[in-house]
């Protein structure tokens, strides 16, 4: 009986040693300070189907990508397993058998033959970036992957695991190496990719594919044969996966839209992804056409493309440069889509428009291409000609100048700035003071401005606000720039321009432009569905000598169109309140145009005098040289009213008896037309 009492004592005492010891070990096991659970991960960018775009690196320049299980390819989460941890989802951190085979095995052998650690352990090591071989270290991974157990979910661990594990350089986790040796995302691996992702981590840099193919052949064999022995892949996969060949080389990360893409991160310094409305295909079609354009082009020169869905103001590709990482005089990492530039003749269909809404002129209307000036403010043409009376719509087809600035000073400045505002374009006026100028590009837009214009002159009239952002898109009522007739008139005679030399055919209603001093080539064009714009030029805004909108911009732009589809939109028929009539059949007032002040305006043909301009102030050696121009002869030349010189029949003279001080000089021609001018004679 007594030995019985000492055998309950001893069983009690040691049972009450255990649940010492269990407390010990539990509040052991809860003290543990854990290491940093979130970890930053790469930034994302993804089109609107959500494939890649671009990703960046995190801090430390890794590439570590978020992940989490339901993402990855089912037959590589089962060998995974089955290899590294067969009993993770039953151990609580440590699996005591894995440990003490694998003591004994390295006893029996006299080295170590294989390993104890679990995938929670070698969680642990991960996250606290320690070695694996001194004991001290083993026993806080035990410690740690303990703690972690009681504190996170199975498939929290396998996560921080998939997201954290080495493959090889600065690859941190499976998506950043699925990509890299496989060029895609893990959903779908073959079972060779599955092993040779599985046999990575556990020698990340003796492994390397893109190093040593052999030794990353083998262990991804070793991996394939016991998979297949422990029935996790049929035998089949296996024999196909062991002829499978291993990648040699490490594949670079996208790298598309990348100043979209430095946008969307600098508007949104938080968010981990970002989705564009871009399409990636058109994306990086449109990104190798604008390399290959600046091909036999000055090295300096840059060229950016926007393409967008004007029925909805979907940006579907956005190209800022032609090379994103260009080193050299190019900068290609200026974003040129968004830099201000004067337009040259692209805002003359707008002018034109404005003129149709308010019953200034018709397409059909004649309006004359000849010598005037506004004040000191004398426009040319791009040549240097004139054309004489011609219709307004082959005046913009053919971008003159001096009819645009007719119908500008009859418009306004103000009135076309403030147009172009509520087309949503954000238009910068040096000085602060828009002049006549605007018309023929006085004025700095960005090519997004250009693109969100003519996406007006495409809808109808209508405002359809670009966006490139695929959750955030514009919530703002439509606003009307010009009427439906107008904008139908305007797109009818741009769509009747010839496509560019060597361009591919397709009806595109579109517009060029050259800025002052060659520094800018343009084209803007649009079909029934979609608008795009093309610059080239270069950023620091030096000039291009011989660089023409028709010549450089165009052709790009008609295969920036072609690269998006076959055949273009049809463009829509007209409103039904169009007036579609012939110059004869015009109302009287609109068969040509006269301007507001064409009762006092003097006759085309009335003399006019060239030298000395009103105001000027000159020297006079007993005569002083004048100048004049039309008229017919003979001339009257006088001084502050008095004739100084009759009959003559040139246009140029010298007036004898000029006194110094203020003179007004006038000519009278043999129909008694005159002109003057008043001046100073020092």
């Amino acid at each position: 009986m007594k030995r019985l009492d000492r055998l309950f004592a001893a069983l009690a005492i040691c049972l009450l040693l255990l649940a010492f010891s269990r407390d010990v070990l539990d509040n052991w096991i809860d003290a543990t300070e854990l290491p940093q659970l979130i970890s930053e991960t790469s930034v994302e960018v993804r089109d609107r189907n959500g494939e890649m775009l671009r990703v960046y690196t995190v801090a430390d320049g890794r590439w570590r990508l978020a992940v989490h299980p339901d993402q990855l390819d089912h037959t590589y989460l089962d060998m995974l397993i089955a290899y590294e941890d067969r009993r993770f989802y039953q151990h609580p951190g440590i699996d005591a058998r894995a440990m003490l085979r694998a003591v004994a095995q390295a006893i029996w052998h006299g080295q170590i033959v294989s390993g104890g650690s679990t995938l929670t352990m070698q969680v642990a090591r991960l996250l606290e970036e320690s070695g694996t071989g001194k004991w001290r270290g083993k026993l806080r991974q035990m410690r740690v992957a303990l703690a972690l157990e009681r504190r996170l979910s199975k498939a929290d661990i396998l996560t921080l695991y998939l997201t954290h594990a080495p493959f090889g350089g600065n690859l941190e986790g499976v998506r950043a190496a699925s990509l890299a040796w496989f060029g895609k995302e893990p959903g779908r691996l073959t079972p060779a990719q599955s092993a040779l992702l599985v046999a990575l981590p556990q020698s990340p840099e003796a492994r390397r594919p893109d190093r040593d193919r052999n030794a990353a052949r083998e262990a991804r064999n070793r991996v394939l044969t016991r998979m297949s022995s422990q029935t996790v892949i049929a035998e089949d996969a296996a024999l196909a996966g062991l002829a499978e060949p291993v990648p040699g080389i490490r594949r670079p990360f996208p790298l598309l839209a990348p100043h979209l893409s430095d946008q969307a991160r600098a508007n949104d310094a938080l968010a981990v992804t970002h989705q564009l409305t871009l399409e990636r295909k058109l994306q990086q079609s449109l990104e190798r056409l604008a390399k290959s354009t600046l091909q036999g082009l000055p090295e300096d020169l840059s060229v950016a493309i926007v393409l967008a869905d004007h029925r909805t103001g979907a940006v579907l590709a956005s190209v800022g440069s032609g090379d994103y990482a260009a080193t050299g005089g190019g900068q290609g990492y200026v974003d040129m889509t968004h830099a201000l530039r004067s337009p040259g003749s692209t805002l003359k269909p707008l002018v034109y428009a404005m003129a149709f809404d308010r019953g200034l002129a018709h397409p059909n209307t004649l309006i004359n291409d000849r010598p005037v000036a506004f004040g000191s403010y004398a426009p040319q043409n791009f040549d240097g000609r004139f054309r004489g009376e011609l219709p307004v719509a082959d005046a913009l087809r053919q971008s003159l100048n001096i009819p645009v600035v007719l119908l500008m000073d009859e418009i306004g400045p103000a009135h076309l700035m403030n147009a172009l505002k509520r087309a949503g374009v954000e238009a910068k006026v040096p000085g602060g003071q828009a002049g006549l100028a605007v018309a023929l590009g006085g004025v700095g837009v960005t090519l997004y401005d250009l693109v969100q214009l003519y996406s007006v002159f495409a809808n109808g009239g209508e405002t359809v606000p670009l966006y490139w952002r695929a959750e955030n898109p514009p919530d703002a009522p439509k606003t009307t720039v010009i009427s439906r007739s107008a904008a139908w008139q305007v797109s009818s005679i741009l769509g009747s321009l010839p496509p560019p030399s060597g361009a591919p055919s397709g009806r595109l209603a579109y517009k060029t432009g050259t800025s002052y001093g060659h520094r800018d080539a343009w084209a803007v064009g649009f079909d029934g569905a979609h608008v795009a714009g093309v610059w080239i030029g270069r950023p620091d805004g030096t000039p291009v000598p011989g660089a023409f909108g028709g010549e450089l911009a165009a052709p790009v732009l008609f295969k920036a169109f072609q690269r998006l589809k076959s055949e273009p939109d049809p463009l829509p028929p007209p409103p039904p309140e169009t007036l579609i009539v012939s110059t004869a059949e015009l109302p009287r007032p609109l068969r040509r145009f006269a301007g507001r002040d064409a009762v006092f305006e003097a006759a085309p043909d009335a003399p006019k005098l060239v030298f000395p301009p009103d105001g000027a102030r000159l020297s006079a050696n007993g005569a002083l040289p004048v100048k004049m121009r039309d008229g017919k002869p003979p001339f009257t030349w006088l001084a502050n009213g008095t004739p100084v010189l009759i009959g003559a029949r040139g246009r140029e003279a010298l007036l004898p008896g000029i006194s110094a001080g203020f003179s007004t000089l006038s000519v009278i021609d043999a129909s008694g037309r005159s002109a003057r001018v008043r001046v100073r004679v020092d």
